[in-house]
């Protein structure tokens, strides 16, 4: 996981989180602070099911607490460009217990 300085390297480049209840959101940070709170620009949370494709839910300028992150990574544009997200079939993910 990036956190405090390791951020620095990624701002203004696509990035994908993962929250504590299990979201995947997706998006352009921003900024962030000591805390790792974080701001997403262009942001849109990714919902998987196994019954149909993932489902792409814009969010736009987005907020994020630090407190709810489990995990932040960076993206791979060109991959993800190439996947066809509407026949990706997966579980949701769970929620992260501490």
């Amino acid at each position: 996981m990036l956190g405090g300085p390791g951020l620095e390297s990624v701002v203004d480049q696509c990035i994908s989180v993962i929250t504590n209840d299990g979201r995947n959101i997706v998006g352009v940070l921003k900024g962030f602070d000591q805390a790792t709170n974080i701001i997403l620009d262009e942001s849109h949370e990714r919902v998987y099911s196994t019954k149909e494709g993932v489902q792409q839910l814009v969010l736009g300028l987005y907020i994020i607490r630090g407190d709810n992150i489990s995990v932040i990574g960076e993206l791979d544009e060109e991959l993800d460009t190439s996947l066809n997200l509407s026949e990706l079939r997966a579980h949701p993910l769970k929620p992260v217990i501490h």
